[in-house]
């Protein structure tokens, strides 16, 4: 407390009562602050139609009722929902929070919470996209955009397949032909890479990479059927009318699922498969899949495939190299072009960059 009395001039009073003065304002501002309590966040709403194509984005600033501006680092953010619906971020200056869609249509709710400010919450809606950029009967949304996801799923399918090939007695049960060979190493290689996954699949060896970022099997508008069964061009109709499924030979998958590459091996690209129809056999077509560079052995041309039941022999999966193929004692079986049993080189449909 100042003691007035004691001062010995006009202007030390004046200077001691400026500063009590400005405690007295300091002392009533913050007062008043924890009276009005935290400031109300306020998230614009969206003005444009989002379409769930698992790429397009919408920015919706951030507002603080009291002016102040806010900084990401001390927000959070919260997707109410996930599994291909989208992801959310906070970025920029003055911040605000950006969604980019997932491939499942339909509305999801986003919060934003804060040390200084009262929670707020969003919905944004996401329409379906029906788009065959290549009228090649895949739906758009299962098209992997990015270079980086196209090599994440060429990383992933293909150590799947070259695992399973050493597998052994662990191989999967549902492995027993070349069809379910594809099957299996398509479906894994969407999933999310998680010490769950490895436990459950028994590829806890395999050494971490990136996933497909653009959704993980099975979250997607066909859910676990993945696979087309029918001829034909993508429609609305197809997600619900038995045009999709989980179960595929290998005659549908490489017909209705991948594209024809070339007569020419070499054009093969890691996860490409090689395609044959052996006419003298009762299941006449049969696919490899190319690895090219081996975890397991020098050379960068090795192929992994199932052989496929014979009689009371179940079959196994085999690794060989592209260059013993082309030399193999029966022609049949030799990749070349003047060879009718080979049908080319083929590519996922899923590897198609969509326009």
């Amino acid at each position: 407390m100042h003691n007035l009395s004691l001062l010995r001039s006009p202007s030390e009073f004046a200077l001691r009562t400026s500063h009590l003065a400005a405690g007295m304002v300091a002392l009533c501002i913050t007062t008043a602050c924890r009276e009005r309590g935290p400031a109300v966040l306020e998230i614009a709403s969206p003005t444009t139609q989002v379409v769930a194509d698992g790429r397009s984005t919408v920015r919706l600033p951030l507002r603080s009722s009291d002016g102040d501006d806010l900084e990401a680092r001390e927000l959070a953010v919260k997707l109410v929902a996930e599994n291909g619906h989208g992801k959310v971020s906070l970025q920029g200056s003055p911040t605000s929070l950006v969604y980019r869609a997932g491939v499942l249509p339909g509305t999801v709710t986003v919060q934003v919470s804060g040390k200084h400010v009262s929670p707020a919450t969003v919905s944004i809606a996401t329409a379906p996209d029906y788009r065959d950029s290549f009228n090649d009967g895949t739906p758009d949304f299962l098209r992997l955009d990015s270079v980086t996801d196209r090599q994440a799923f060429r990383h992933w399918f293909t150590a799947i397949a070259e695992h399973e090939a050493f597998a052994g007695s662990k191989l999967p049960t549902e492995i027993n032909d070349c069809a379910a060979l594809l099957r299996y190493t398509y479906r894994e290689a969407l999933r999310r890479h998680d010490s769950a996954w490895a436990k459950n699949a028994n590829l806890g060896e395999l050494s971490a990479a990136a996933d497909v970022a653009k959704y993980q099997y099975p979250y997607t508008p066909v859910g676990s059927q993945v696979f087309r069964i029918q001829e034909g061009s993508f429609a609305a109709p197809d997600l619900t009318d038995g045009t999709f499924a989980e179960f595929a030979d290998v005659k549908t998958l490489v017909m209705y699922n991948a594209q024809f590459i070339s007569h020419d091996v070499h054009r093969a690209l890691p996860g490409d498969l090689i395609f044959y129809r052996q006419f003298e056999q009762h299941s006449p077509f049969h696919s490899m899949i190319f690895i090219g560079n081996s975890s397991f052995g020098p050379g960068d041309d090795w192929v992994v495939y199932h052989t496929g039941p014979d009689g009371s022999w179940p079959g196994e999966i085999r690794m060989v190299q592209l260059s013993s193929l082309l030399t193999h004692p029966d022609p049949r079986w030799r990749p070349l072009p003047g060879n009718r049993n080979f049908l080319g080189v083929y590519r996922w449909n899923i590897l198609r960059e969509a326009k």
